[in-house]
């Protein structure tokens, strides 16, 4: 599975600990390999189930923690329906995310927001930047602004790559989300998305450009000084404001 095992325990203590800043709710965590963080949260005294789609992972989980029992969803977490894992019941969602689909699980995350007020766990230390990023910042894209519409989202610490066997090429961070106090944005949710995701293919270029794919290259709304602007430039908030806009324009 091209998988990097965490050797280091101290680090696997710190990480499973992190899910205690979300008490009294269950925890799911997803792809726990060999168990390095399984064994810490097991110890937490909280409903726990992990998801696992490695079938050589699954026999060594059942081996070595029969505690578990039932508790283990054999199955791929992208695919599944979240509302099924506790009853419906909200989660803390956790793990160290498989760094090829760790942008596809916080897709999921968002998908069902309102079963996960937060989330913890290690990616690539690229990706936490990206989430944890400013307006203004290189880093600030797509993921950063859909992300904290939605979550307040802490970098904790960065850890390297020699904690894990083989060592992967980049170094990894742990990560901690939490939702805000928002019910709803205020804005049509999915032109929000197109509009965010569509601006930032051409991040290097003013929003006009990304916009004519919205409004058509005619739109007279282009040229509101707004849009000369880069996509790195706009707040969550000026984000929403710009869709409300736009809703307004093309529905008109």
């Amino acid at each position: 599975m091209g998988q990097h095992f965490l050797t280091d325990l101290n680090v696997a203590r710190r990480i499973a600990d992190t899910v205690d800043a979300c008490s009294g709710i269950p925890v799911l965590e997803v792809g726990p390999g060999m168990g390095v963080l399984t064994q810490y949260i097991l110890k937490k005294d909280r409903e726990f189930k992990v998801v696992e789609i490695d079938f050589d992972s699954v026999p060594y989980l059942r081996e070595h923690f029969p505690e578990l029992g039932d508790n283990i969803i054999e199955g791929d977490f992208l695919q599944m329906n979240l509302q099924n894992v506790f009853d419906g019941r909200p989660f803390v969602l956790t793990g160290n995310y498989p760094y090829n689909i760790s942008s596809q699980i916080f897709f999921k995350m968002l998908e069902n927001k309102n079963l996960i007020p937060c989330c913890t766990g290690m990616i690539q230390k690229e990706v936490a930047e990206r989430m944890a990023a400013a307006p203004g910042s290189k880093t600030y894209g797509v993921l950063s602004v859909l992300i904290q519409a939605w979550y307040d989202v802490e970098y904790l610490f960065t850890v390297d790559e020699h904690v894990f066997n083989p060592p992967p090429k980049v170094k990894s961070a742990v990560i901690r989300i939490t939702r805000n106090e928002k019910t709803e944005l205020g804005c049509d949710e999915q032109l929000f998305r197109r509009i965010v995701k569509t601006v930032f293919t051409m991040r290097r270029k003013m929003l006009r450009n990304g916009m004519k794919q919205i409004l058509g290259k005619d739109s007279p709304m282009l040229e509101d000084s707004l849009f000369t602007k880069r996509p790195e430039q706009l707040s969550v908030q000026d984000y929403v404001e710009l869709t409300k806009r736009v809703a307004a324009e093309i529905g008109g």
